[in-house]
């Protein structure tokens, strides 16, 4: 599978669709396990505190080990370790369908979610390496990835219920185990081999980045059982981990995040964008679900059903439509737009009354909502990465899948607080401020023409 800046992998959509099927399986672990949850409470003896955690010891070890994924693929090679990652997933996925208890069960979680962290980068920086020698084709193959991303949230809902209903709630993660095994024959064949590059991981740097992260990670997602000076205990040993992190990167040989990645054009600035397009769009998902199910009294896969709309929209938008109007307009106004749209849809779902109905007051924002994040996340992903040196791809990679991840947390954290204090209303404003912010924020900070001819340049580049 030879190929250069000129000349296209000729099997790269292939090799699409399987890196496309990880970033499906990757997202919908976040969630299949929802429906499932009283079931594994009543076989594990799991109580309330412990059952948050089948979904927390996921995300803290995933959002922990992303820059670390990102700078392994970077030395070892993409490939090796993508097929390293999954074979971790399918393995913990065996384990925690096995599970007996409770421990067992979370440690198959975490170990999944450290699975995650190895193939995401390195699926990413894949795409981009793949497609770079035809820019348009680049953004198309971008969008099948927010689509596949898109489908694996929505996804795991309907097939835990499935699973959960027909079959067991172990089948939740047993189903990882064919796919994974599928994907391990077909990696070698599919999946261009990738460069390695001298050099030794950061051990120090390492330790004290995902320690950093996973800490701040878990005081986010806990800050709402958790006393406050616990929480803000947590943060500043957080804090203190991201200082020592940052002396070694500044004194080490071979920094994890070395400096130079920041003069990539917007990298910086794309990656704050991506962190507040998470902090905005997570907490979409999280309070129209909740006002789906608690306001108007929709079951779990009801309002699975409900939001079904709102995704084919996105997925259908992303592979359509979204390549065509960066191509058009650039990523920086189709980012402006996307983020205005969502800044619209969350101001509309705040009003949404308690006697409302999904027909008069949900379906027309949740499209909004929909074109909104199809215009965004595609543009932002590219301001975040194009514009990285092939050596740094994997952890440009790392870096933007970590700031998601983190605003994720963040913003749910935050308009959970919001929540308790002012109603689902309040939630989806401080949403909708968010979103407006980064849609500022990209107008004035994103640098670059506003046109395709970014695009086609930073693509050459990498």
């Amino acid at each position: 599978m030879a190929a250069n800046a000129t000349t296209p992998d000729p099997r790269r959509w292939w090799a699409l669709f399987l890196l496309c099927t990880a970033q499906f399986l990757v997202i919908l672990d976040t969630s299949i396990v929802g429906i499932a949850l009283p079931a594994l409470q009543r076989a594990l003896g799991f109580d309330a505190a412990g059952l948050q955690w089948i979904f927390n010891a996921y995300v803290v070890a995933f959002g922990g080990l992303l820059l670390l994924g990102g700078r392994l693929a970077d030395l070892y090679g993409p490939r090796r370790l993508f097929a390293i990652g999954f074979g971790v997933l399918t393995a913990s996925s065996l384990v925690a369908g096995l599970a007996t208890t409770g421990p067992v069960l979370l440690a198959g979680r975490a170990l999944q979610g450290a699975g995650a962290a190895l193939i995401a980068p390195a699926a990413l920086s894949m795409v981009m390496a793949l497609f770079a020698a035809r820019p348009a084709e680049l953004r198309r193959a971008l969008g099948f990835w927010g689509a596949s991303a898109a489908a694996g949230g929505t996804a795991g809902v309907f097939l835990g219920g499935v699973i959960t209903e027909w079959l067991s709630w172990r089948w939740t993660f047993l189903v990882n185990v064919p796919v994974g095994v599928l994907v391990l024959l077909a990696t070698t064949a599919w999946l261009p081999r990738g460069a390695r590059q001298p050099g030794r991981v950061d051990v120090a740097g390492a330790l004290a980045i995902t320690g950093g992260l996973a800490l701040a990670v878990y005081a986010i997602v806990t800050a709402n059982v958790a006393s406050s000076a616990t929480t803000a205990l947590q943060l500043g040993v957080s804090a203190v981990l991201f200082a020592a992190f940052a002396v070694i990167q500044r004194v080490g040989k071979a920094p994890l995040l070395p400096g130079a990645i920041f003069r990539a054009p917007n990298l910086t600035i794309g990656n704050i964008v991506m962190a507040l397009l998470g902090a905005a769009w997570i907490p979409t998902w999280f309070f129209l679900n909740m006002y789906l199910q608690e306001v108007l009294g929709y079951g779990a896969f009801e309002s699975g059903l409900a939001l079904l709309p709102m995704t084919l929209a996105i997925m259908l938008l992303m592979m359509l439509a979204t390549e065509r109007i960066v191509g058009r307009i650039g990523p920086r106004s189709a980012l402006v737009i996307g983020l205005g749209f969502l800044g619209l849809a969350l101001v509309l779902f705040a009003r949404m009354p308690a006697s409302g109905s999904f027909a008069a007051h949900v379906l027309l924002p949740s499209l909004l909502g929909a074109v909104g994040m199809s215009l965004a996340y595609i543009p932002a992903m590219i301001t975040a990465t194009a514009g990285a040196r092939p050596e740094d791809a994997g952890i440009a990679s790392g870096l933007v899948n970590t700031t998601y991840q983190v605003g994720s947390a963040i913003g749910l954290a935050a308009m959970v607080a919001v929540a308790s204090s002012g109603g689902y209303e309040a939630a989806f404003l401080g949403a909708g401020l968010i979103a407006v912010g980064a849609a500022v924020l990209s107008a004035i900070a994103v640098r670059g023409p506003s046109s395709s001819d970014q695009v086609e340049r930073v693509a050459a580049a990498a």
